[in-house]
């Protein structure tokens, strides 16, 4: 995706790089479909957004006779930051928990109607990492993912209407923060993505209601990252499997590993190089992060693509 570029043309995430070959088309009721397939097959399908019960099922179900997941990440939400007191006193329109867990519930039947691998993009509640962990102990063919912003942030970051932490899903309360920091050292959730959407400034500086959702993630995800092991909420390895060889794992991609014959797909870093992030020396053309002007630790020095620098 160009960056800049609204998210209609979005792959589903982690699937970028191997979806040269996606298509779409339309199902039942007008609902689009995204397939996602590599020289080899299918490597993921994302349902948007997945209105209809039957056109979902459908969708599940051709993913559990090809290569990948359903990807699901679509909510029920009208609002525009995290329903509770503080969007109260913010005056401005929540979105709850339910937004999100009772898309997340119904995909569940339906995998355990289907049979479907699903992969839920984002999840960013107590109520969907209960659902999580059900699905998974009742061995449900699941998996999860949650963003480094809902990992790092919470919705007392946005302070006085502060537009660049306006996201999709929203960021949520302290405690959900760390129930969900929790869930990863555990290995209930098994990847955390960037969730890197860019916008132009433009759109950002406007009043928070009127405020386009989403931001850049890619260059700041591994030092907010390590802003979790220094703090001692996980260690180095567990995040590194969530970064890099989990997400691996369930797209059944070669990447995310170091072994003889595995892609060179290297980085070099100094886990403890302080910074501060100042959007105008970022590498994006979108200077909206969440993280204007935080102080982090973690700088990359050397990045190797398939044994190539591409960046030092």
């Amino acid at each position: 995706q160009s960056e800049g570029e609204g998210r209609d043309e979005e792959l589903p995430r982690g699937c970028r790089e191997d979806g040269e070959g996606g298509d779409r088309d339309q199902g039942d009721a007008g609902q689009e479909t995204v397939h996602v397939v590599d020289e080899v097959g299918g490597v993921g399908h994302e349902d948007q957004p997945a209105e209809g019960e039957q056109h979902l099922a459908g969708g599940q179900a051709m993913a559990a006779e090809r290569v990948g997941p359903c990807l699901g990440e679509r909510d029920l939400a009208g609002g525009v930051m995290n329903a509770g007191e503080f969007a109260s006193r913010l005056g401005l329109s929540g979105v709850p928990q339910e937004a999100e867990s009772i898309v997340l519930d119904r995909d569940m039947r339906l995998v355990a109607l289907t049979g479907g691998r699903y992969h839920a993009a984002s999840v960013t509640c107590e109520q969907s990492l209960e659902i999580i962990a059900r699905a998974k102990a009742a061995g449900l063919p699941v998996t999860c993912g949650v963003s480094i912003n809902h990992l790092t942030l919470n919705e007392n970051d946005i302070g006085d209407y502060r537009t660049f932490l306006k996201l999709r899903p929203p960021l949520r309360r302290e405690e959900t923060r760390r129930a969900l920091v929790e869930a990863v050292a555990i290995g209930l959730i098994d990847v955390i993505v960037s969730d890197h959407d860019p916008q132009d400034v433009e759109t950002k500086r406007l009043p928070f209601a009127e405020a386009e959702f989403g931001a850049i993630g890619l260059e700041t995800m591994l030092a907010a990252g390590l802003r979790l092991v220094h703090a001692g909420d996980l260690t180095l390895p567990q995040l590194l499997r969530a970064l890099s060889s989990r997400p691996a794992e369930i797209l059944k991609l070669p990447q995310g590993r170091l072994a003889p014959g595995a892609p060179a797909d290297i980085i070099r870093f100094d886990p403890d190089e302080p910074f501060v992030v100042v959007p105008e020396r970022l590498h994006s053309k979108c200077g909206n992060t969440p993280f204007d002007e935080a102080r982090l630790q973690g700088r990359v020095k050397m990045t190797l693509v398939a044994g190539a620098v591409a960046y030092e």
